[in-house]
């Protein structure tokens, strides 16, 4: 019996996180600083001198619409790579400010990729449209692929993950933890793609 009503409430709080209700209740704790037993990142931003970047970052896999993406088809463009998934409290938060840079910059240098990292398909779609989210997600909770080849940039247990990757494809700045501002992430996409002048 106590473990039908384990079972019940489990799925109860799915479903209001996945709700997507005008008030999201997740994303409102997050940002009351209440913990709740959640950690993240502490949003430290760094940023990588031309001469300081490693190498380009190559990656693919499968969007939540079933489409294939491949990083070669941004090539030339500055490029935000943003880790995430559906029951992330500051990836709830974050989510209207990227897609607010996304809009800003859509058709003008640079291109946003989201890579989710717990998610099936169905559940990250849901997250989508509840937030209004345009740009493509790959689907990477089977493999882990794109965690991989970001290794060395993304600590495995930091979501969300903000990466900024120069047209080149090489890591130019990180965004550890929630995205505060918008105009933070403007400004480092604004720079990139001057420098691309």
């Amino acid at each position: 019996m106590r473990r039908s009503a384990g079972v019940f409430a489990l799925a109860a709080a799915a479903v209001l996180v996945l709700a997507g209700c005008s008030s999201d209740p997740l994303a409102e704790q997050y940002r009351e600083g209440s913990g709740k037993g959640y950690i993240a990142g502490d949003g430290t931003i760094a940023e990588f001198p031309a001469d300081q970047r490693g190498e380009p970052v190559a990656f693919e896999g499968e969007t939540i619409e079933g489409d294939a993406f491949d990083s070669a088809d941004l090539a030339g463009q500055v490029a935000v790579v943003n880790f995430w998934y559906a029951g992330c409290a500051p990836c709830r938060a974050e989510a209207p400010l990227l897609q607010q840079v996304h809009e800003e910059f859509d058709g003008e240098g640079a291109s946003f990729v989201g890579v989710n990292v717990r998610d099936q398909a169905a559940t990250a779609a849901s997250f989508e449209e509840s937030f209004g989210i345009t740009y493509p997600s790959i689907v990477d909770a089977n493999d882990g692929a794109v965690q991989y080849a970001f290794a060395g940039d993304v600590p495995p247990a930091a979501v969300p993950t903000t990466l900024v990757l120069d047209g080149e494809g090489r890591v130019a700045a990180r965004i550890l933890g929630q995205l505060k501002d918008a105009s933070i992430l403007e400004t480092i996409v604004r720079d990139l793609i001057a420098e691309q002048s």
